[in-house]
């Protein structure tokens, strides 16, 4: 299937997943992958990794699989939903949150043995990428340019004003403050302040963009 989703642990050790509903696992830096099928029927779209050992993955039908033993043996978690889910963000191995269809957003505390349904009460777009730089700050993005922030774990959201009415699909923070989201036609927005203000970037290509990366506040992909 088409690959959606990657997290890397360390130099060595990433889990990717795609939605034909198959989790490949690598610990030698991408030199050789094994695969898996979930277990379940549904497509896999996100994945994130607390540590070498303990990650989540979350697809279809408000699916979540969590490992505890480093993507060898995976477990299905009640997500409380049935909505397609399309990102994960860890924070720290308890908090991680995840975002999918209709303005879902899921929260765990306990390295996702549990969940619980944060109510943005504010937006029934799909969200389709989240980041979490810190514990506290979190953005999420999603149709038609939807941008939400948290600033206190995912207790309550706000959205911000976005430059782009077109979706975005991924969103990467590297701190707090500095972060970038990507999205439809090669849509590419900016911002410095915590999200207080979004500029569009020239991208260069009007090719749809799903994914993003930065490691720093100047370093991306």
């Amino acid at each position: 299937g088409n690959m959606c989703g990657v997290s890397v642990a360390d130099v060595n050790n990433g889990i990717a997943v795609d939605n034909g509903g198959i989790i490949h696992r690598t610990i030698n830096g991408g030199a050789t992958w094994d695969s898996r099928g979930s277990g379940t029927q549904y497509q896999m779209f996100g994945v994130s990794l607390a540590d070498t050992n303990n990650g989540i993955v979350v697809g279809g039908g408000g699916t979540i699989l969590r490992t505890t033993n480093g993507g060898i043996s995976w477990f299905l978690q009640q997500s409380g939903t049935t909505l397609n889910l399309w990102s994960i963000s860890y924070t720290d191995v308890n908090n991680a949150t995840a975002v999918g269809e209709g303005g879902t957003i899921l929260k765990t505390t306990d390295g996702g043995t549990t969940w619980k349904v944060q109510s943005s009460c504010i937006t029934y777009n799909t969200l389709a990428g989240i980041s979490f730089p810190d514990v506290n700050n979190g953005t999420a993005v999603g149709d038609s340019g939807k941008i939400l922030r948290t600033t206190n774990r995912g207790t309550t959201w706000m959205v911000q004003k976005s430059p782009t009415i077109l979706s975005l699909y991924g969103v990467s923070f590297s701190d707090a403050n500095n972060g970038t989201a990507v999205g439809f036609y090669g849509t590419i927005v900016r911002t410095t302040d915590g999200g207080t203000t979004w500029t569009l970037q020239a991208s260069g290509t009007n090719q749809n963009l799903r994914g993003v990366a930065f490691v720093d506040a100047n370093h991306g992909i």
